[in-house]
């Protein structure tokens, strides 16, 4: 008898953080990514991880991410701190093991995506690749 297939219940699309998903993110920030005691004050977190959500999903620029996330560059500078100090990829556990809990990842299915194009400009097909190295002498002994 065939086993019939487990059907999954996709999870929503995320665009923003809800409240629920920003209090497990806020915990994980709290411990990874404190706000500074001196200093100018940073931009708001949970605008920033927004900014960050809707960037990539929509590959936009920095400089056209829309003002409700604050200003693009303290943005994109929040997610480079967050990917030195490993916070993106602790979110990500946490994300996944939550999913699991809610029998959400399907893990013998998954893709990749990816974008091939032509070379700007097209370059030169017959032209003579420049060396790299320089040439070296024989051994002279």
């Amino acid at each position: 008898m065939a086993r019939r297939k487990r059907r999954y219940k996709p999870l929503p699309t995320i665009w923003e953080s809800d409240d629920e998903l920003w209090s497990i993110i806020q915990e994980i920030l709290d411990q990874l990514d404190p706000p500074a005691s001196t200093g100018r004050p940073r931009t708001g977190q949970r605008e920033a991880l927004n900014g960050i959500i809707y960037q990539m999903r929509t590959g936009c620029q920095w400089n056209q991410l829309p003002e409700q996330f604050g200003d693009d560059s303290s943005v994109h500078r929040t997610m480079q701190r967050w990917i030195v100090k490993g916070v993106l990829q602790r979110i990500w556990a946490v994300l996944i093991e939550n999913c699991q809990e809610l029998d959400g990842v399907n893990w013998e299915w998954q893709s990749a995506d990816g974008s091939m194009g032509k070379a700007r400009f097209g370059g030169i097909a017959s032209a003579r690749t420049p060396r790299i190295v320089g040439k070296t002498a024989p051994n002279a002994a």
